[in-house]
């Protein structure tokens, strides 16, 4: 049942041109981040810190792009009472919806690997931290995902759908960042200041870039993700007893 609605969703994504459009600014995006902004050849390093560093805030807008489809678009259309009234648990229909935007995205990623040859080319990195960073990458945009399934599920209006996706998120991003912090150090006490800062998606992102492989972040980025799908069935259940 997930494959029947994986196969129907991702072919969905290249009916239009759009996926294409956004395979080549997410292409554009990352070459310009890596070799311009990121000062690759002016690093004079064999690794692939530019490239990753960039992910999180290139996630916060190009995720929730393919993210605010998934649910908000069947609703508008109306196509989800259909879908709804098929013999498929809610579940397989939203896990299905998951697997085929994260394949999308993977396929995404997987195509930047030019560059992951262009370093080899220029150097001897060490591909196990460039593989861990890839792996680390996919984590992220799948929590990112599903954040935006679930925000996509709220309405039928993609562009709300979007905005809600991209201030969730950015919540998650930033509550790491040290001038954030510092803000709250000075009126709440240190475990929660902690636990704010084990919120970031930067926090637990930053070790895997490395080729950390940290059990804890992996957990991290698993929970997250299965929290929101799960959020996204109770909405999705919710309107269907509604409607």
């Amino acid at each position: 049942m997930i494959r029947t609605i994986f196969k129907r969703e991702f072919s969905s994504y290249f009916a239009t041109p759009l996926a294409y459009v956004f395979l080549v600014i997410f292409l554009v995006l990352q070459g310009m981040f890596t070799f311009y902004l990121g000062g690759f050849f002016e690093r004079e390093q064999a690794d692939l810190a530019s490239f990753f560093a960039y992910h999180p805030w290139l996630y916060l807008f190009l995720v929730p792009a393919v993210a605010m489809r998934l649910w908000a678009e069947e609703r508008k259309s109306g196509t989800i009472e259909l879908l709804l009234t098929l013999p498929v648990p809610v579940g397989a229909i939203v896990a299905g919806k998951f697997l085929a935007a994260i394949a999308f995205v993977g396929l995404a990623l997987f195509l930047t690997f030019p560059i992951w040859i262009t370093v080899n080319w220029l150097g001897n990195p060490d591909n196990g931290v460039i593989l861990t960073g890839y792996l680390g990458s996919l984590l992220m945009a799948a929590a990112y995902l599903a954040i935006g399934s679930a925000m996509s599920a709220m309405t039928k209006n993609q562009v709300i759908a979007f905005i809600l996706t991209v201030t969730t998120c950015f919540l998650f991003v930033v509550s790491g960042l040290p001038m954030v912090l510092d803000f709250f150090s000075s009126w709440l006490p240190e475990t929660l200041l902690l636990a704010i800062a084990n919120l970031s998606f930067l926090t637990h992102f930053d070790g895997l870039q490395k080729g950390v492989v940290s059990l804890a972040d992996i957990i991290y980025f698993g929970s997250v993700t299965v929290f929101w799908l799960w959020v996204t069935r109770i909405i999705v259940d919710s309107k269907r007893e509604a409607g």
